[in-house]
């Protein structure tokens, strides 16, 4: 691997090397590692897919513009445990920002797409495709946990996993390499509990503004809505003791080395409660983070994002 090495300003001050970013992008085959590769590529890395993880340092090694790699499966030498090596040298070298990006969705979500395009999964070429998602998951599972970004695409659409790869990613976008994401997500319970949750609320004691027949076609990002869940006398106590909860166990999380933290909130239909929590929680951690221990929060609301993708 190169060294950069620090230059000299015309006033005659040292300026420190910028670092090379180097962003590897694994996951699940029909999650969306393509798309994801498509964006950076679209911000001005090179994208390079499938590429032998042997060559991975030879790649890095040259050029001074940053650059994408998929890898997956499908890649010779591939394996979880190859890959963290090669990421931790990467990490190891002050002349590269390398970061790992694991692309995932839902059983059902991979299901349908693999139907859609008739498409045979790469790990099981003549078996079942749900036997190869199975497999896939037993293998990148140890990369998923060592992820610094995970991106769900189950109900994504393109343009906001453009927007949240843009956000990271592109020149003078948020900075939030070093720190870990906390995913919020609202869901409703008898859609299932979301697959990657690592911590789980449940809202559905609180006041429904589903038997209002003013609010019940709205979301609970309205603000009348929001107000209406807000109005519930225990409301503001769970909503207390769950953020005291949350910025207790986040800074030990950092600490611990997490990158990635799921916390899902669940209410019946997943429209008005669990979104009205999320959102209000967003902000209140959003504040948190301005502290010493820095952690990047992003929203997803799975039952609306559902409703818009046609279901």
């Amino acid at each position: 691997m190169t060294d950069r090495r620090s230059t000299t300003s015309l006033a005659g001050q040292v300026v420190a090397p910028v670092a090379r970013r180097v962003v590897l992008v694994t996951g699940l085959s029909g999650a969306g590692k393509a798309s994801t590769l498509r964006v950076l590529e679209d911000l001005g890395y090179e994208a390079v897919d499938n590429a032998p993880l042997a060559l991975i340092g030879e790649l890095v090694g040259r050029g001074e513009q940053p650059i994408a790699i998929g890898v997956d499966a499908r890649s010779r030498g591939f394996g979880a445990a190859a890959v963290l090596a090669s990421l931790a040298l990467l990490k190891s070298n002050p002349a590269m920002r390398a970061e790992l990006v694991f692309v995932t969705a839902e059983q059902g979500a991979l299901l349908r797409r693999f139907t859609e395009t008739r498409r045979r999964h790469p790990l099981a070429p003549r078996g079942r495709v749900m036997d190869g998602i199975a497999a896939e998951w037993a293998l990148l599972a140890p990369l998923r946990d060592a992820a610094d970004m995970v991106l769900d695409t189950s109900f994504m659409p393109l343009s906001m996993l453009r927007r949240e790869v843009e956000q990271r990613f592109s020149p003078g976008g948020e900075d939030s390499a070093t720190g870990m994401t906390v995913s919020l997500m609202s869901f409703a319970y008898p859609a299932g509990l979301p697959p990657d949750a690592d911590l789980v609320f449940d809202a559905r004691f609180l006041r429904n503004p589903h038997y209002d027949p003013i609010l019940r076609p709205l979301a609970g990002t309205d603000a009348a809505v929001a107000a209406y869940v807000a109005a519930d006398p225990d409301y503001l106590g769970f909503l207390e003791k769950m953020t005291s909860l949350l910025t207790l166990l986040l800074p030990r999380f950092v600490q611990e080395g997490k990158k990635y933290v799921g916390i899902a909130i669940g209410c019946t239909g997943g429209r008005h409660r669990s979104v009205a929590v999320v959102e209000d929680l967003e902000r209140r951690l959003s504040q948190e983070r301005q502290g010493a221990v820095a952690w990047r929060v992003t929203v997803t609301h799975r039952e609306v994002m559902r409703e818009q993708a046609g279901g």
